[in-house]
């Protein structure tokens, strides 16, 4: 069923006439500038072509000045975002940097390596016996334990009982060998005992050790000359160890007779381990 125009007319007039005077007022005045826009816009005269230009132009700059606000705001968002990127980024940097730092070596330790290296080279040459270099890996030091791991063993053709050098002094003897190490008992450990011979009258006797730097001497003969300053050597009794190899010298504390160390255990790093004769 189509809606005449009489009952538009009475549902226009029945609207009116339920609204306030103030709402009525209003919606006229809506209806009448919706005619007006739209004569306006289908209206083609300069006037109304400058009026439409005009307004254009204000909408639109009223837009573009409207925006700076937000774009102002994400320009400074973003700004403040780059800054927290860059200084995150030059934390990470310093980090690595400093890393790389610490993996540079100094130069200067691999030359005094070099040096003690190139020492034990030239001990080998001048020594009438075989020798074989070995570097210390671990150092055990007690009261009661006093020995060093070297990083060489049976693939060097060590064996138990040879005699353990720093440069040309004797500081102990193999006791426990592996294929790639060994450990060396120290002439300071409570369980060493050498036979040794003390110049200048060929005194024999006995270097025990004390777990301290200094051994003692004993088993001296009851009328010994001993004195502070003789040199003490390994006497080669027995065949245990080659003779004359140079240990310490004497130091005499009361009635106590001890030996003072020519190379300090505490120090040592490379060491040079007898083979044997170079003849055999």
């Amino acid at each position: 069923m189509e809606t005449s125009r009489e009952d538009v007319g009475i549902l226009i007039r029945s609207a009116f006439l339920r609204k306030g005077g103030q709402q009525k007022f209003s919606l006229f005045a809506l209806v009448v500038i919706s005619i007006i826009f739209l004569i306006v816009e289908t209206t083609e005269s300069k006037p109304l072509n400058y009026l439409r230009s005009f307004i254009g132009d204000t909408i639109y700059r009223g837009s573009v000045v409207v925006s700076y606000p937000s774009k102002g705001l994400k320009f400074f968002t973003s700004s403040i975002g780059k800054h927290i990127n860059i200084y995150d980024e030059n934390a990470k940097l310093k980090k690595e940097n400093i890393h790389l730092r610490n993996q540079n070596y100094d130069p200067s330790f691999l030359i005094f390596e070099n040096a003690q290296l190139r020492k034990l080279i030239e001990e080998q040459v001048s020594s009438p016996v075989n020798l074989v270099s070995a570097r210390v890996m671990l150092d055990k030091q007690s009261p009661y334990l006093n020995s060093f791991i070297i990083n060489s063993g049976n693939n060097k053709d060590i064996k138990n009982g040879m005699a353990v050098l720093h440069g040309k002094n004797f500081i102990g003897r193999i006791v426990d060998v592996n294929y790639f190490s060994s450990r060396v008992l120290l002439i300071t450990d409570l369980n060493s005992k050498i036979p040794v011979i003390i110049e200048p009258n060929g005194h024999h006797a006995i270097l025990s050790g004390t777990g301290k730097m200094e051994p003692i001497l004993e088993f001296l003969p009851s009328n010994h000359t001993v004195q502070s300053g003789n040199k003490v050597y390994t006497s080669g009794k027995e065949g245990i160890f080659s003779p004359g190899l140079p240990i310490g010298k004497v130091k005499i504390y009361g009635e106590k007779i001890f030996v003072s160390l020519l190379s300090d255990i505490s120090q040592i790093t490379f060491v040079n381990i007898s083979l044997g004769n170079k003849s055999k």
